[in-house]
């Protein structure tokens, strides 16, 4: 299975859509080990806009690790298969060990500080 976490310098970055770069772990859930990780360049402009959903989809990421995230990001990777954990932050290894390991729930905020909610 694949997971994704949009990272800076290997922490879950703040804002979705505007990443660095988005690091895919391939992971084992029974054994609930880090298999390998590579890292997805993010793309230009707002996150909710641009075809990185349908990237990761095709990867077969199918959970996405964030901090903040707006309902219309949510609703984009949801479409795209994608279940959406919000409230992440620290070192993204540890949070993926978390998920692994079943201790994180998605906290429910959305972000609208970047000027538009991504209702679209």
């Amino acid at each position: 299975m694949k997971i994704a976490l949009p990272s800076r310098n290997n922490k879950i970055d703040d804002h979705f859509g505007h990443c660095e770069y988005f690091t895919v772990f391939t992971v084992n859930t029974e054994t609930k080990e880090i298999i390998s990780s590579e890292k997805v360049q993010s793309p230009e402009g707002c996150g909710c806009k641009s075809n990185i959903a349908t990237v990761l989809a095709d990867m077969g990421v199918k959970v996405m690790l964030a901090g903040n995230m707006g309902e219309g990001a949510v609703r984009v990777l949801n479409r795209a298969g994608i279940e959406v954990l919000r409230g992440c932050s620290g070192d993204i290894k540890s949070v993926a060990l978390n998920w692994l390991n079943g201790s994180l729930v998605d906290s429910g905020d959305s972000c609208h500080a970047h000027g538009h909610d991504c209702q679209h």
